[in-house]
């Protein structure tokens, strides 16, 4: 599968240069993040069921309302944009410490970059709060439902295994890895920008180049699966040690 890039080599210039945000429309999710409607007539449009909600539980308007602002001002700075895919399913891979900062970072990076929506795989949900994490976006850690959102064209990120080194990357998820097989594998790194891992600065989001296995390889083989995993752990960790954008 080949990847549609986005126009532009620095997120810095395709932030001033891409199109206004299309104005709302929530029948469709096109996975576009849209001009947000103001609070009365967002309110409005809860109160008439102007939105829709996908099968895999995702609220595009209550993304767009309530995640993106979030998101879109956290301190974050994007190296190795480029590499994100304008359009279509594709699995992000990052690390993850010991809180759930990572998720949103990524989701922050992705949001500017590419005015996209990103699917968070396996997000901790509280006690009645399960349809709300789906709502925003989350969804479960099988891999046969990972592998659903791509199809659909979502883009989707899913942790390396919790680490409490910042610049250590963890178990790589073979399982929804194998799933996947077939779709586009980026390697993400986050990191905190300031000296000795302070995110004095804010954070770092390295995206590096596609991981792909041998051409030919079937979709369903494990041996290629856990070599793509592996592949990919390795150039998190690189990244991360490095501190620049391609392994």
């Amino acid at each position: 599968m080949r990847i549609a890039a986005a126009p532009g080599s620095r997120a810095e210039d395709r932030a001033e240069d891409r199109a206004p945000p299309p104005a709302p429309n929530y029948g469709i999710d096109s996975d576009r993040l849209l001009d947000r409607d103001s609070l009365p007539a967002a309110l409005r449009r809860r109160w008439d069921g102007r939105y829709a909600v996908d099968e895999f539980g995702g609220d595009p308007h209550l993304q767009d309302f309530l995640l993106a602002p979030v998101v879109g001002r956290l301190p974050v700075r994007t190296v190795g944009a480029e590499h994100l895919p304008a359009s279509g399913g594709a699995l992000l891979v990052a690390n993850l410490g010991v809180g759930l900062l990572e998720p949103l970072l990524v989701a922050g990076a992705v949001q500017r970059a590419v005015d996209r929506r990103l699917r968070l795989v396996g997000l901790p949900t509280l006690p009645g709060l399960g349809a709300l994490t789906h709502k925003l976006g989350g969804i479960g850690r099988r891999a046969g439902d990972v592998a659903a959102v791509l199809r659909a064209g979502h883009l989707a990120a899913v942790p390396l295994g919790r680490t409490l080194s910042p610049r250590a990357a963890g178990e790589a998820p073979r399982l929804v890895i194998g799933a996947t097989l077939g779709f586009p594998v980026l390697p993400v790194a986050v990191r905190p920008s300031g000296p000795v891992g302070l995110p004095a600065g804010g954070w770092v989001v390295a995206v590096g180049p596609l991981c792909r296995p041998p051409e030919g390889t079937a979709t369903d083989d494990p041996l290629a699966a856990a070599e793509l995993a592996e592949e990919v752990r390795r150039a998190v960790a690189a990244m991360l040690r490095g501190g620049g954008g391609d392994p």
